[in-house]
């Protein structure tokens, strides 16, 4: 079984040694790889869509050969992500050789029937295949760049709908958890506290914390070294990545 859940909320990921979203370097020596874009980073597909389209741009000088997987995406109970090889979803090519500088498009298309108000979530893994390259000292380095897409087919009617809970973990750290009782993804990307007064006392971005439907995930957040204190009954917001906001009450100590 395999896990992997990098993603960007950027509208195109470019991939390098500087800005990859996994580099496996198989020898501790200097090296340059090929980098490559993506467009969507994202999938999003509608229940009665059969296929969608992909765009990998190979932006280096030299000659790329990719490999992608298809992977049914769930998460345990407590969030952790599971991956599934699937024949749910079919990509066409599944093997990319790309020259310098040129520019392919993939066909992904969906298989399975989707059910009432239930999203179906994939995740779709591309990894270049490694070659060996010569380094300035004469050394054979091999350098393998990765990214993985998450794939979100929604049907008509199927939403998030989160619940926030927060409480004092340590004397450092705060935990919301946020159970998702919808039949979508949510995505929480910031958690912030307000007091009675209304100010707020506590503003933090969370990354890659999605949750998919009838999961709940904990979050672990720093409380701030001054200011007033985190504690009594305060208002969490809760942003989610397209912008929404729900809030909740919460209390915190005593």
């Amino acid at each position: 079984m395999t896990t992997m859940t990098t993603d960007s909320r950027m509208s195109r990921l470019t991939v390098g040694l500087a800005a990859a979203a996994v580099v496996l370097p198989l020898a501790p020596v200097a090296a340059s790889a090929a980098a490559f874009s993506v467009s969507p980073v994202r999938i999003y597909m509608h229940a009665r869509e059969r296929a969608t389209a992909i765009t990998v741009v190979n932006e280096s000088d030299t000659e790329l050969v990719m490999e992608a997987e298809l992977f049914q995406w769930a998460q345990k109970p407590d969030g952790t992500d599971e991956l599934v090889p699937t024949d749910d979803l079919i990509l066409a090519p599944p093997l990319l050789k790309m020259a310098p500088k040129s520019r392919q498009v993939l066909r992904l298309a969906n298989l399975k029937p989707v059910p009432p108000g239930e999203q179906l979530t994939y995740r779709m893994i591309v990894r270049e295949v490694p070659e060996a390259a010569q380094a300035a000292e004469g050394v054979q380095v091999q350098v393998t760049l990765a990214f993985s897409l998450p794939v979100f087919i929604t049907p008509a009617g199927a939403k998030q709908r989160l619940f926030c809970d927060a409480k004092p973990a340590d004397a450092e750290t705060i935990v919301a958890s946020c159970e998702n009782q919808g039949g979508a993804y949510a995505q929480p990307v910031n958690f912030s506290f307000r007091g009675p007064s209304g100010d707020v006392l506590l503003s933090q971005d969370v990354i890659g914390g999605y949750i998919l439907p009838k999961i709940r995930r904990d979050f672990q957040l720093k409380r701030p070294a001054a200011g007033p204190a985190l504690r009594g009954p305060m208002r969490l917001a809760v942003t989610q990545d397209d912008g929404s906001v729900q809030s909740f009450d919460v209390m915190l100590g005593n």
